[in-house]
């Protein structure tokens, strides 16, 4: 005969051992979340909300440790930092992080956001069936379209400035079949900008072109006011790039893969198989162009542009 007591413990029990083998977490473990990247950028709110959704809360069952770069050459060493620390997944953010990462470790988790191709970096064995200790989010091939779309902006220009560290994406393989010249300019960080730009003027390029590069994240507006303050036309990936005066931006809607990379980390943390959870992209992408920047540097902006434009900013 089975008391009320003994049922309800036995119940009980019961409750908590399916919640454990279906959600893969320890009763009273806290997890470490590692983060890689180059320029100081926590993980952003949408992150977190995703997160909590899951049922991560930062100090409750999940700890950060963020290392922030200030120089690429720092990643690496950074990077085993975390695998020393024995963290259980790894978020990065940019190529340069990510391959720190994984040449610091092949069994730690890593989650990465990227804009290159991760098949091409040797990252991943495909986009579906990653087949090694990475997955994440990369943002595909939109700078050709970016150079596409400054060039309907910009028609007649042929001399495209772009910082070195963008040589290799495919707007470089395409930028010949556009009539477009490419002028590589060192620029590895914050520091470097003010040279950057006067390269810019005395290599007289008719556009400035910045591909998703993980260092600008915290300098998109400064980029953008040096931009118009040197009257360059800049076309970028961010809104923020656009806000501060860069002629027009486009790229995935902001922050939208955050919640995306926190679903693959929540997987991963409850036991999934980070070789099997495929690689993902963004579905979205935001065109935004500054009116006011094109009146100050003189840009007439074609019609047909205007009107696929998600967003105009006109003051």
């Amino acid at each position: 005969m089975i008391t009320r007591r003994a049922f309800v413990r036995s119940l009980t029990g019961s409750l908590l051992c399916v919640s454990l083998g279906t959600h893969g977490q320890t009763a009273g473990k806290v997890y470490r979340l590692g983060q890689l990247r180059e320029g100081a950028v926590p993980l952003s709110r949408v992150f977190w909300e995703a997160m909590e959704g899951y049922g991560w809360f930062q100090g409750r069952n999940i700890s950060v440790q963020a290392r922030f770069a200030k120089a690429p050459n720092e990643l690496p060493a950074l990077a085993m930092e975390l695998v020393k620390l024995n963290v259980d997944v790894i978020v990065t953010d940019g190529t340069p992080a990510t391959r720190a990462a994984k040449a610091a470790t092949g069994t730690i988790p890593i989650v990465f956001a990227i804009g290159g191709n991760p098949v091409q970096e040797e990252f991943v064995a495909s986009l579906a069936q990653p087949n090694a200790n990475l997955t994440g989010f990369t943002f595909g091939g939109y700078a050709q379209k970016q150079l596409q779309i400054l060039k309907e902006a910009l028609p007649k220009a042929t001399l495209v400035a772009i910082p070195t560290e963008a040589r290799g994406s495919e707007v470089a393989r395409v930028a010949s079949s556009m009539g477009v010249r490419l002028k590589e300019i060192p620029v590895k960080g914050p520091d470097d900008l003010n040279a950057f730009f006067q390269s810019v003027l005395s290599s007289q390029a008719d556009a400035v072109l910045f591909t998703n590069i993980a260092w600008t994240g915290p300098h998109q507006r400064t980029i953008g006011a040096m931009a118009v303050k040197n009257r360059v036309p800049l076309v970028a990936t961010w809104r923020p790039f656009a806000e501060s005066g860069a002629l027009l931006t486009y790229g995935p809607t902001p922050l939208a893969y955050q919640a995306r990379l926190a679903a693959q980390v929540d997987k991963i943390l409850k036991g999934s198989k980070v070789s099997e959870i495929p690689v993902e992209q963004p579905t979205h992408f935001d065109l935004v162009i500054n009116l006011k920047t094109a009146k100050t540097l003189g840009i007439t902006i074609p019609q047909s542009l205007l009107l696929r434009a998600d967003e105009r900013i006109e003051d």
